[in-house]
């Protein structure tokens, strides 16, 4: 493939794409030279200490969760394993 096919290849698909731009028409509009200012509120020590303290208790429970519900469902597949080892072990015949 020469250079001049790979160029009017890239030409024609360029011009595929469509020409509009894709948030023009958006409510609220869109611009890419205004920067977008956000109004949040300010947080004292105290209060992100608190939110880090509750953020660490609610991993930990959820952690516990998922360590009682793999344990639980292994259990289970060890209980059903030893259930049914015993009625395969009986029916090949050893």
């Amino acid at each position: 493939m020469s250079a001049s096919t790979m160029n009017t290849v890239m030409k024609n698909n360029k011009n595929l794409l469509p020409q509009r731009d894709r948030f023009k028409n958006r409510l609220g509009g869109y611009d890419r030279n205004v920067k977008t200012e956000y109004n949040f509120p300010k947080a004292t020590t105290k209060q992100l200490k608190d939110i880090g303290k509750r953020l660490r208790e609610e991993r930990k429970t959820e952690l516990i969760k998922v360590v009682i519900v793999t344990i639980l469902l292994f259990l289970i597949m060890v209980c059903l394993l030893y259930y049914y080892s015993d009625d395969i072990r009986s029916s090949i015949w050893f």
